[in-house]
């Protein structure tokens, strides 16, 4: 009988963790798909598709090339920024140790 609730306890700590970690996971996944969005908007000629995520590196690349305005290439840049580091956050998030388990039972992947 002592030892239930310390089990109710330690349950209900691993279930609000796994929620928790979920969550942000699925909130950066979001995040990028919004950015993608927002960057095909703002450069159509990128041809970019939201189910797949494109490497940051080469739609700079594509964007460089590209003749646009010089205020539609530094809001695209700034996105890009944001897609980059909202990326290596995400990856690093799904490498470390108690949040590689939510991300493997979750089915998350690196991007």
């Amino acid at each position: 009988m002592g030892y239930i609730p310390l089990f109710l306890t330690i349950a209900g700590a691993s279930l609000l963790f796994f929620m928790t970690v979920k969550n942000t996971l699925q909130r950066k996944l979001n995040l990028q798909q919004e950015l993608l969005n927002s960057l095909g908007k703002l450069a159509p000629e990128l041809q970019i598709s939201t189910e797949t995520f494109p490497n940051p590196d080469e739609l700079l690349e594509h964007l460089k090339e590209s003749k646009k305005k010089q205020p539609k290439i530094e809001e695209a840049l700034n996105i890009l920024r944001e897609l980059k580091v909202n990326r290596m956050q995400y990856n690093r998030l799904i490498k470390k140790a108690p949040y590689n388990w939510v991300a493997t039972l979750g089915g998350f992947r690196e991007i």
